[in-house]
């Protein structure tokens, strides 16, 4: 099978890690992957916060409700957007949409150098947006959309087969693939 098909098939939310750190080279280049991710007319607004600070990943993991996994990850990336860059600084619904593009990458990534990752939403809940824009220091052009949490796997959680054949219609709705 293709590498990149494999790495897509066998990734998965991760939530129990051992708690080993991640060499910094390894998240610049999870980084790095996440900026190849397309954005609409290329603005390129993307902004990524690594966060391998212990201090400050407690903070997260204490503060979000469901990015408890922190505490064992150890790490996280945090995918924004910077909305003076996108569009001129018109604000659209397309930066989310780029930036889940970008964390898709950061997540493959992880998964293909070894690692485990899980997305943790902060967008749209203003609530969520506030914390990690207060924890970050985040200027107010920059909006995050998520905390992904990055770490060593446990190997406890495996991948799942997730594909549905009653899911694929072809040409039609109402037609079969």
């Amino acid at each position: 099978m293709n590498k990149v098909i494999e790495t897509i098939l066998t990734r998965r939310s991760i939530r129990k890690f051992t708690g080993e750190p991640v060499d910094l080279k390894d998240l610049e280049a999870m980084v790095k992957a996440g900026m190849s991710a397309p954005t609409s007319r290329d603005t390129r607004h993307f902004r990524f916060v690594i966060v391998n600070d212990l201090a400050v990943v407690k903070k997260l993991a204490d503060s979000l409700p469901y990015a408890k996994m922190l505490l064992t990850s150890r790490h996280a990336i945090v995918v924004a957007s910077d909305f003076s860059v996108a569009h001129g600084g018109t604000l659209t619904d397309y930066w989310a949409q780029d930036c889940s593009a970008a964390a898709e990458n950061v997540l493959l990534a992880a998964h293909a150098l070894g690692y485990g990752a899980c997305w943790t939403a902060a967008h749209p809940r203003p609530e969520r947006v506030a914390i990690v824009k207060e924890i970050l220091g985040l200027p107010e052009s920059v909006m995050p959309l998520c905390v992904i949490a990055v770490g060593k796997p446990t190997g406890e959680e495996k991948p799942r087969d997730k594909f549905n054949p009653e899911h694929v219609f072809l040409n039609r709705w109402d037609e079969k693939g």
